[in-house]
């Protein structure tokens, strides 16, 4: 039944008044007056290791997550749980090697690195794509699917849910990176819980229809029934091959979206650029465990319920308005079994995480527009109150501007039966290959210059296209044996997307280098980082944390694989 009861509106509100009590005690305590912009956006200092590893999840898991990840979890099953699984690995790869060359240089945004390491052409060209990537993509994304799962909870208007997160997220974002980062933990907490809740109550359906009990029953009963859903790996015959294509996942463009997003990504390093080191890696190492922890709630979820669905449950829920089964719905659903207050809890979970990540993407597109775009190219000279006061204004514009994608094209791009998550992975992928290259060349190679990351960062997204829609202009079925292409069912051979953005990453590195030897015989300069090799020595304590992590994904791959 999609409707709340009045003890779930008392959760939900209870939860809300809470929250925003505390982000209002946190801003009044730690709120200055005279605050610089870099303290407004980035909380400069005052973040503990514990909040930032919170903040990093409640920022990334959002309804991309809890409705696209489960959505994908119903129809692919277990392999999905890769991007939270391997984005483990790739946060200490972050910790040991990138925070510490972004600290030692004094970077505090993406574009400021850029504009450091190349030079200004570079960084306000990035700053524009970032900004158009987070509004039309992110922004307009987390609103729809947000407001989907909302709507198809408490029964209320898709269009009125939009306007609703957005204003709450807003308020929320006004607040600046401290209020941020420490709702961040209540919000962490409040949707872990509220997922734990979900997965329980899909394991005791499972018990009643299968007649086992406890978890490890249901769970069996589950790996058993539907044991297609339990491999991480897909092989070329299967028809989720596009999506995962069997070793990328390990060894190919995994590690692109994962090292971009969490490594060069504003919207994510902005939670470590005001801590120091110890504090940072501390971090995103208990970010590291936390993922290890997500697909017990996003992606299991979804699996349950594609098992209850065979089994005659949720068949008209699950229906699009057109009559098309539509796996975006495959939480809700499940949520909409849990009794009075429970469900008000659920409820509340899923908004924290929908929230948050509004919250943490709109700081980061006010903190790029500010100081990265208004401040080098519009007015030098501007006050830091001033700086701070467009900010504000950048939360509301680019939140108006993702309410209105969100209800023109939202529904196009992630309705009827679409994976709302593999729709944001595909699109961001268009970037990210030559982001990444661009970064990491930046960061350990010298002789990189600022011609070379041009062509990366303009090169990069054209090849991208030319990947996209190369099929339709010349037969790729040669590419097939090698699991390069497989044919989409109309007899035409399509790339994977993670394969395409593989192929993207290499050319942009051969490109980067032709062109920096080319500079380089022509005496063109570059503006080198300062690293050494100290930098990158860890603690003990983190050792032994990266290396049980380790240990955690080599067994979790070996069981499923």
């Amino acid at each position: 039944m999609k409707t709340l009861s009045t003890g779930d509106y008392t959760v939900f509100f209870v939860y809300l008044i809470i929250v925003s009590l505390y982000g209002f005690w946190v801003y009044k305590r730690k709120h200055n007056a005279d605050a610089t912009s870099k303290d407004y956006f980035l909380a400069e200092g005052s973040l503990t290791w514990w909040a930032i590893g919170a903040s990093l999840i409640a920022s990334n898991i959002s309804a991309e997550q809890f409705i696209g990840m489960s959505g994908s979890g119903f129809k692919m099953g277990l392999a999905i749980s890769t991007y939270e699984w391997m984005a483990a690995a790739t946060l200490i790869i972050v910790a040991i090697f990138f925070i510490p060359v972004y600290l030692r240089n004094k970077i505090f945004t993406m574009p400021q690195f850029l504009h450091q390491r190349y030079n200004g052409t570079v960084a306000m060209i990035m700053a524009v794509f970032w900004l158009l990537l987070y509004i039309v993509v992110n922004l307009m994304s987390i609103l729809y699917l947000g407001a989907l799962a909302v709507s198809g909870i408490s029964g209320l208007n898709l269009e009125l849910c939009i306007g609703l997160l957005a204003v709450f997220s807003i308020i929320i974002t006004l607040g600046g990176m401290k209020v941020i980062g420490y709702t961040d933990v209540i919000q962490v907490f409040v949707l872990i819980l509220g997922g734990v809740v979900a997965t329980y109550l899909a394991i005791g359906q499972i018990n009643n229809i299968s007649g086992t009990t406890g978890i490890l029953g249901g769970l069996s009963v589950l790996h058993t029934e539907v044991n297609d859903h339990f491999h991480m790996i897909f092989n070329k015959e299967n028809s989720n091959y596009m999506d995962l294509p069997g070793l990328s996942v390990l060894i190919g463009g995994m590690w692109i979206v994962n090292l971009n997003y969490w490594g060069c990504n504003q919207y994510i390093t902005q939670r470590a650029l005001g801590a120091n080191l110890n504090t940072a890696r501390g971090g995103l190492l208990f970010a590291a465990f936390l993922k290890l922890l997500m697909p017990v709630i996003v992606v299991l979820p979804g699996i349950a319920a594609y098992y209850l669905y065979q089994k005659g449950m949720f068949q008209q829920e699950m229906l699009s308005a057109k009559g098309v089964i539509d796996v975006n719905k495959a939480y809700p659903s499940l949520l909409n079994l849990l009794p009075s207050g429970l469900k008000g809890l659920s409820f509340a979970a899923l908004t924290a995480a929908i929230v948050a990540s509004l919250a943490g993407k709109a700081n980061s597109i006010a903190t790029i527009f500010t100081l990265d775009i208004y401040k080098k190219a519009i007015k030098p000279d501007a006050t830091d109150k001033q700086l701070v006061s467009l900010g504000k204004w950048s939360v509301v514009v680019s939140m108006v501007l993702g309410v209105i994608l969100s209800l023109l094209i939202g529904d196009a791009l992630m309705g009827e039966g679409k994976q709302g998550f593999q729709y944001i992975q595909e699109y961001t992928g268009f970037v990210s290959p030559g982001i990444f290259a661009m970064f990491i060349l930046g960061f350990f190679w010298k002789k990189a210059t600022s011609n070379a990351a041009l062509f990366s960062t303009i090169g990069g997204f054209i090849f991208s296209v030319i990947f996209k829609f190369l099929p339709q202009w010349t037969d790729l079925s040669f590419m097939a044996p090698y699991g390069f292409s497989k044919d989409n069912g109309t007899g035409v051979y399509e790339i994977p997307f993670l394969d395409r953005m593989g192929f993207v990453f290499l050319i942009c590195i051969i490109g980067m280098y032709i062109i920096s030897k080319i500079d380089a015989a022509k005496g063109v300069k570059t503006n080198g980082l300062e690293i050494e090799s100290s930098m990158f020595r860890t603690s003990r304590a983190f050792t032994a944390g990266a290396v049980l992590i380790g240990g955690i994904l080599v067994a979790l791959y070996s069981i499923f694989w």
